[in-house]
């Protein structure tokens, strides 16, 4: 009887044992599974390809909720929005993890009754306050043209950058995830460990991304803004779109700078003048991440469209108050003196500075190696008139405090603190395997490979940025009591008076003046005339200042005081002692 089931045909295969239902789908398989930065703290964004177009979601549940790894009847089921791949067949999925709770860690799956993915975790952080982030540079799985050891590489950088640094709570993108932007094998490589799947990645588009949809198709951005603008070329041919975020006290701003030419420039400054008008209150710091380095050591340093960059950015960056600008592409790391308006903000700075104050307008410019080892670009000279030299460091561009290339492959540490920034870039890899360049045949090791490689772990640069320094007012002070003081020196004496004998007798002292007076005036009541007893010298006492007048305060003033007395041959001198008392007086008129 075929009543009531005329859609569905069983038929069996005699030594095979297999049936086939016409018309019932198969269950959809998801892979390429990523955890990705949602708009805030207390958002994530699962993104991954899946077989089928059919309704999907991500269960997610409190870790601590699971048992013997079931998830709870509990558990948070956030739909998805899948749509069909635009390239290399099949659908990609994407859905929003929001109210997440802080300081807690999660387990999620993806998928549908039936056919769930693997169980993948992350642990949300504090939602204020103090945390560290990592950016990665240049990945490019690919590049070698070996997929297994690029791979090989950038896997071994996630756990080494990761297990020195377990509490990070957000992996930043260079750009250039890969070498080819639609080959599918180089994004298997890419996603391929669970470090993607346990922290947020923030993507950005790099050039050898940006000529297909994949890079669209593997990662969903928050608050992105699609128009044609934001894109190189045609929005339905390749990826595009400037995002946000603020994550705590940052305020984090991704361009597609593949987007320049024309007014594309332009537009991407009033996108970021857009959203710090917008958002800038609600964060400490605003670090921008774009692909291409404008201040890079290399070779794409001189390259015509970063030096149109050069042109359109820094005096934007520094106006709008940006801390610290973070790029890729050129393979090699570099470090800026604090720039303003594309200038040194401070000549003083030295190469190499371990404390910079950026003060206003002082912007950080950050260039990352490779975090895989698939290719490095040797330091270029400085060419004059374009990129030219530092006069403190000829060997280096000028708007460059640091730059280094060893071969080996790095990852940059960023602290944010409550006043500061710190800047590390880390040695994630040594000249041995995995390190593919190295074994295709490049040399390795500082000092251009004359020197022996860095043990794993251990520090390029380190620089730590204050936005401004610290200048407050406080009340500090004390009381200044009128004073007029004056202190004579011994008394002074003119020896023995010879009776008969014309002559001038001298003597002298000094006086001591302290004035707190805004003037002051030394003067001496009329000296008169020796006397010894009932007689007196005929001729009067005359008593001189080496100073007699002060028009500002004064503290142990020294003044010389001298004296003179005339006795002539026919002066009547009587036997004993001539004296006279003086006074001295120290007066003001402006007390």
């Amino acid at each position: 009887m075929a009543v009531g089931l005329a859609a569905i045909t069983a038929t069996a295969a005699l030594g095979i044992g297999g049936i086939t239902i016409a018309g019932a789908q198969a269950p959809a398989t998801s892979s390429a599974i990523s955890l990705g930065v949602g708009a805030n703290a207390s958002q994530r964004v699962v993104s991954w390809y899946t077989s089928a177009n059919t309704a999907q979601s991500v269960q997610v549940a409190p870790t601590a909720s699971l048992t013997d790894g079931a998830f709870p009847a509990s558990a948070t089921t956030f739909a998805a929005t899948v749509a069909a791949n635009t390239v290399n067949g099949g659908f990609n999925g994407h859905a929003i993890l929001s109210g997440l709770q802080e300081d807690t860690a999660y387990s999620y799956r993806v998928g549908s009754e039936g056919s769930w993915s693997a169980t993948y975790t992350f642990k949300t952080q504090k939602f204020k306050g103090e945390f560290d982030f990592l950016f990665y540079g240049d990945p490019q799985i690919g590049s070698s043209g070996n997929v297994p050891k690029d791979g090989a590489g950038w896997e071994d950088t996630l756990n080494v950058s990761l297990a020195a640094n377990p509490n990070a709570e957000l992996l930043v993108s260079g750009g250039d995830q890969v070498e080819t932007a639609n080959t599918e094998s180089q994004w298997d490589a890419f996603l391929k460990s669970d470090k993607l799947r346990q922290y947020p990645w923030a993507a950005t588009i790099g050039n050898h991304d940006v000529g297909g949809k994949a890079y669209d198709q593997h990662f969903w951005t928050p608050n992105t803004d699609r128009s044609a603008d934001y894109y190189s070329g045609s929005t339905s041919t390749q990826s595009g779109g400037d995002y946000y975020y603020v994550y705590k006290d940052v305020l984090f701003i991704h361009l597609n700078s593949n987007a320049y030419a024309g007014t594309k420039d332009a537009a991407h400054v009033k996108y970021v003048t857009d959203t710090v008008n917008a958002h800038g209150s609600e964060a400490k710091y605003t670090v921008l991440v774009f692909h291409h380095a404008i201040y890079s050591p290399a070779s794409h340093a001189n390259d015509g469209d970063n030096k149109q960059r050069r042109q359109d950015f820094p005096t934007a960056f520094s106006n709008l108050g940006v801390d610290l600008v973070l790029a890729g592409h050129d393979h090699s790391y570099s470090r800026s003196y604090a720039l303003k308006n594309g200038q040194k903000a401070n000549a003083s700075e030295q190469p190499g500075a371990a404390q910079v104050v950026t003060g206003p307008g002082g912007v950080i410019y950050v260039t990352g190696n490779s975090a895989s080892g698939s290719k490095y670009y040797d330091i270029t000279k400085p060419v004059a008139g374009e990129f030219g030299p530092d006069p403190l460091n000829p060997n280096s561009h000028y708007a460059n405090s640091v730059e280094n290339q060893e071969h080996v492959r790095t990852y940059v540490r960023v602290q944010v603190r409550n006043d500061k920034l710190v800047v590390e870039n880390v040695r994630s890899g040594t000249c041995a395997a995995p390190n593919s360049a190295v074994e295709n045949g490049s040399w390795c090791g500082p000092n251009g490979g004359a020197s022996p490689a860095q043990p794993v772990g251990s520090i390029v640069d380190k620089v730590t940025i204050h936005a401004a320094e610290a200048n407050t007012d406080a009340p500090v002070g004390g009381t200044v009591p009128a004073t007029l003081s004056l202190t004579l020196g011994t008394p002074a004496t003119f020896g023995a008076f010879t009776p008969g004998l014309e002559k001038e007798y001298s003597a002298a002292t000094d006086a001591t003046v302290i004035s707190t007076a805004g003037d002051a005036a030394l003067t001496v009541s009329d000296p008169g005339h020796l006397t010894n007893g009932a007689f007196s010298l005929p001729e009067p006492l005359q008593v001189a200042f080496s100073k007699s007048a002060w028009a500002a305060p004064v503290s142990n003033d020294k003044v010389d005081v001298s004296f003179k007395q005339l006795v002539k041959s026919t002066d009547a001198l009587r036997t004993g002692a001539y004296t006279k008392s003086l006074t001295f007086t120290l007066s003001t008129t402006n007390p």
